[in-house]
């Protein structure tokens, strides 16, 4: 029997490899940022000193869509504009604030409030009738994702900041993103993740784009759940029984939305917290000689307990 010696296997991670051993940046283990993406978004050419890139950034909870117009600079970033979908209510949109149409209200929202902010909501109005098209213009070479480009001020543009999010087709991010792109802002974007877009026959259909946008997937779905179970029916849409939304009412009540955000996008003022319990009052702090006299005085008391 002849006996085989085993081949010299190198150990790889050794002693000297964990020396060597980099830890990754703290929100990338936590799966927060991802840092390709996010170098590529804020990397500014040198030549165009504090002119910052900016960008839109879409971010659903279970709830709610929350967008925000955000730079980056040394000490971290800094959202100049936002704007969430709580704020619908105002104007008349009490239910459904996650889905893509309430997307799509949060970035129209977020569009108008920012150019009335910079002074450019009347040189860029954006889209007032929905169409679900995207939006493009060229002007000497460069293309502009607005419908016409004013003679004094070039539109404000942004990149869409997905997070760590899936771009799948129809994501409510792409819908946040066409609400700010109708509303005014130069987004660079293409058809190819709305709604409506096929990728075998590689055509887009703009007239399902705006059938998403108007809420009616919510209404078939509503009609359809009505016939099937009323009972479910009335437990599942409840809140839009109780706010007196039906099926025939959805595409009207986000064409009122839509009018009343472009008629008044501005934020309202939150009452300044006065609520002060001035009786509260911090203890003043003791001096040395107070502190010694103190402590004198325990030890005295220890020794008399002992006695």
């Amino acid at each position: 029997v002849t006996s085989e010696k085993m081949p010299f296997v190198k150990v790889v991670k050794n002693k000297q490899y964990f020396k060597t051993f980099q830890v990754k940046y703290r929100r990338r283990r936590e799966g927060k940022t991802d840092y390709r993406q996010r170098h590529k978004l804020i990397t500014q050419d040198k030549n165009k000193y504090k002119s910052p890139k900016y960008r839109l950034v879409v971010r659903i909870s279970n709830k709610y869509v929350q967008c925000q117009i955000v730079y980056a600079e040394i000490i971290g970033d800094k959202v100049l504009c936002s704007a969430h979908s709580k704020e619908l209510s105002k104007y008349g949109l009490t239910v459904g604030l996650k889905n893509y149409s309430a997307a799509y209200c949060t970035g129209l929202l977020i569009a108008r409030r920012l150019l009335k902010q910079l002074g450019l909501d009347e040189a860029y109005e954006g889209v007032e009738e929905v169409t679900g098209e995207k939006i493009e213009t060229k002007v000497d070479g460069r293309k502009y994702y607005v419908e016409e480009l004013d003679d004094d001020r070039r539109p404000f543009r942004a990149l869409l900041d997905v997070g760590t999010k899936n771009t799948t087709t129809g994501a409510r991010i792409f819908g946040a993103m066409k609400g700010a792109s109708d509303g005014g802002l130069d987004i660079p974007h293409n058809e190819k993740r709305f709604p409506g877009y096929s990728r075998d026959t590689k055509e887009f259909d703009a007239e399902t784009h705006k059938d998403r946008i108007m809420g009616v997937h919510v209404a078939d779905y509503m009609r359809e759940m009505e016939e099937d179970d009323e009972e479910m029916y009335k437990k599942h849409f409840a809140r839009f029984i109780a706010a007196g939304i039906d099926a025939d009412g959805i595409e009207e009540l986000y064409e009122g939305v839509h009018e009343k955000i472009r008629a008044d996008p501005s934020r309202d003022a939150v009452p300044k917290f006065t609520n002060i319990d001035k009786s509260f009052k911090k203890a003043r702090k003791l001096t040395l000689a107070q502190r010694k006299e103190r402590s004198e005085a325990k030890k005295a008391e220890i020794k008399a307990s002992k006695e």
